[in-house]
């Protein structure tokens, strides 16, 4: 059976899902210190497809479209502060 708010929680996971995963690899990049640089750089930047793909795959999960969008953006939120909080120290 199609539901028919599919499409916002595409967006959602397509939208936020990216927003995630880019603030996932900024967390990363900012407290994997003892990992040499070269290899950081690389794993910052293939940890974004795995994260983005998963947000997208299981935003589907969720009731309906709206509680897809809030709750990414509450997740997006907290991750933003995450990365706010670890660059600060």
């Amino acid at each position: 059976m199609i539901q028919r708010d599919w499409l916002s929680k595409t967006l959602a996971g397509v939208v936020l899902g990216l927003i995630i995963a880019l603030e996932c690899s900024a967390l990363y990049a900012r407290t994997a210190l003892d990992v040499p640089p070269p290899i950081r750089m690389q794993l910052t930047m293939w940890v974004v497809m795995p994260v983005w793909l998963s947000i997208l795959s299981g935003c589907y999960l969720f009731k309906n479209g709206r509680r897809a969008w809030l709750w990414l953006v509450a997740a997006s939120v907290v991750l933003l502060g995450g990365v706010f909080a670890v660059g600060m120290v």
